[in-house]
């Protein structure tokens, strides 16, 4: 039997990713791997243990010492931490730009590299992130990467965090996002860029069906 594709999809924070990522996962019968979601785990022990963001020394030395297993149920990606679930205490704003700063450190990068390129060794997978197709899986059979306008990339990290119960000033969510978009496009290891090869989609003026039905039409072309 022939193995699944390995399908990468990148881009900025609020593009969509992983909303797309997920949705394209259950249509394949694929397993999703949200990659940031990783970073996010060193974000969180970082904030667990009381370390700073600048202190990287600390941060050095903690890393080797983070056990991270994934799991998956029903296709969806579950983050075990020393055996604890944390999947659903990952997506704090906190949490997001202390990963974006912490992503741009070598040891960082290279002890998650490992886990996550393992979970795509046998294909049939949907990786999400910011270097999945540049990076993790340079050699993946299709990639896509995902943009918008900032205004458009606010708006829906607003409706989100209010959906959830959050409450949280719109200009905020504005300044952390650009500082987010400058971190991970300014930083000299992955940067956020498109790979050579990747399909662009623009899904400023997209629903979510019209971005997965122009991604399942490239698919099936390669195929």
């Amino acid at each position: 039997m022939k193995k699944g594709f390995v399908i990468t999809i990148d881009g900025p924070a609020g593009a969509g990713k992983s909303t797309v990522a997920k949705a394209l996962s259950h249509r394949l019968s694929y397993i999703y791997l949200d990659t940031g979601a990783l970073y996010r785990v060193v974000a969180y022990k970082m904030i667990q243990v009381g370390i700073s963001r600048e202190n990287r020394e600390q941060l050095e030395d903690l890393c080797p010492h983070i056990k991270i297993n994934l799991k998956y149920l029903g296709g969806r990606m579950r983050v075990m931490v020393d055996d604890e679930d944390v999947t659903d205490k990952l997506r704090t704003e906190e949490i997001g730009l202390i990963a974006s700063k912490v992503s741009a450190i070598p040891l960082v990068r290279e002890i998650l590299l490992q886990v996550q390129r393992e979970s795509g060794k046998n294909g049939g997978i949907i990786a999400e992130g910011r270097d999945t197709g540049t990076v993790i899986f340079p050699h993946a059979d299709v990639k896509f990467f995902m943009d918008a306008t900032v205004e458009e990339r606010v708006e829906r990290r607003y409706r989100e965090l209010l959906e959830r119960g959050d409450r949280i000033d719109y200009q905020e969510i504005k300044r952390d996002l650009i500082r987010r978009d400058r971190q991970d496009r300014e930083r000299k290891i992955a940067p956020l860029i498109p790979s050579a090869d990747a399909v662009i989609i623009d899904t400023t003026r997209m629903s979510v069906t019209d971005v997965l039905e122009t991604m399942i039409s490239v698919i099936k072309s390669r195929q």
